[in-house]
């Protein structure tokens, strides 16, 4: 049996591994080795690794690395504890192939150790781009160490291949955020309501704002402009969620939790889990922010996404998100358009191009039949260019 160790540090990477760590826990041909680290361990992000263990999967690896500040050497400092704890793990475990997903540096930590210690990595949704932070660097770096790739949409897997990766080790398979939603079954709007403690109205929205890390100093101005932008929104019930553990993460949570002491129609949630952040989706009327969620599973809930600034600027969009930029008078305009009749009922007809679920079965199917035998040693994969 093989032995795939899958690494994940925050509960949203959590929601989109959730299946794949399911078949793999599964399988007749696999033997599933879990390590978690970076948020999920943390109590200030909501010792999330709790709701891995509660959907009855074992933990076979913590690694501490987070320190308690969000500046750049507070991060790089962390990213040397992760570096030395995934090297014990990877040395104690001794996994045939380690399983990662995206692009934040906790995964490149472990990318880093598995990279020196000759284990071959699977890597999920690379190839995307998001202009206005770090990860866009580390996420192609990522793609450099792997040497199995699966992928979201065909633009994607092209420049996967544009990279010098073998067009044969990558697999286009969708975004596994849409399993998710088929899998799950969502909360009714009463069960919802009671887990937040928090009732919405006939007009509700959620919002996530992340920092946006290439930019020095800006994420607090931007955050502030959001929330002028949302005081005006009286009528409507507004849900924040937290941002994460990244470089000027914690000015924006201090500024949502000054800003929901001063307005009653708002409520924060350090971590709402995948379960209610999807069942979220399905009774608010517009996402607000800079999440990729907001790219890649909210079309499929029909509903329009706001999209500001430019954290995700160069990931593919539905026809249901509407970019703008991060100013008061442009969001506030972006919302009251995505909240026009016309632009929702537009909305109800738009495809996902993230695809239609299922990419979490063909990740499993093709660990399972692919030989690693031999995968270690890679040729750069040339394209011709005019």
């Amino acid at each position: 049996m093989k032995k795939v160790l899958v690494v994940t540090g925050t509960r949203a990477e959590y929601g989109l591994l959730r299946w794949v760590i399911d078949g793999i826990a599964k399988s007749n041909l696999l033997e599933l080795q879990l390590c978690t680290t970076g948020m999920h361990l943390s109590p200030e992000f909501g010792l999330t690794y709790k709701e891995i263990e509660a959907d009855g999967y074992q933990i076979d690896s913590k690694i501490e690395m987070l320190l308690s500040a969000d500046t750049p050497s507070a991060i790089t400092k962390s990213m040397g504890l992760g570096l030395i704890g995934f090297a014990d793990e990877l040395n104690r475990l001794k996994p045939d192939l380690i399983l990662i997903l995206g692009d934040r540096y906790e995964i490149m930590c472990a990318g880093m150790a598995a990279t020196v210690a000759r284990i071959p990595i699977a890597h999920l949704h690379g190839g995307e781009a998001t202009e206005g932070c770090i990860d866009e660097a580390i996420r192609h770096s990522i793609t450099k160490m792997s040497h199995l790739h699966f992928v979201a949409a065909e633009k994607y897997r092209k420049r996967v291949i544009q990279l010098g990766e073998n067009p044969n080790r990558v697999f286009c398979v969708g975004g596994l955020g849409i399993d998710n939603i088929l899998k799950l079954n969502l909360l009714s709007k009463q069960e919802l309501e009671d887990s937040l403690d928090f009732k919405l109205s006939v007009k509700s929205m959620l919002v996530t704002f992340h920092p946006v890390t290439l930019e020095g100093n800006t994420s607090g101005d931007q955050m502030r402009e959001l929330l002028a932008s949302l005081s005006e929104f009286k009528d409507y019930k507004i849900i924040f969620t937290m941002p994460n553990a990244d470089t000027d993460g914690r000015e924006i949570f201090k500024l949502i939790e000054s800003f929901c002491l001063d307005n009653h129609n708002c409520r924060a949630c350090t971590s709402l889990g995948q379960l209610r952040y999807l069942s979220c989706l399905k009774y608010v009327d517009i996402v607000v922010g800079n999440s990729s969620s907001g790219l890649a599973e909210v079309p499929s809930f029909k509903i329009p996404t706001v999209n500001i600034g430019d954290r995700q600027k160069g990931r593919l969009k539905a026809g249901s998100v509407i970019d703008c930029s991060p100013k008061k008078n442009q969001i506030t305009s972006a919302i009251n358009r995505a909240v026009s009749l016309d632009f929702k009922e537009s909305c109800k007809v738009i495809k996902n191009p993230y695809g239609k679920g299922g990419a979490s079965q063909k990740i499993v199917q093709t660990i399972e039949s692919i030989t690693l035998k031999d995968i270690i040693k890679k040729s750069f994969h040339d394209i011709k260019l005019r």
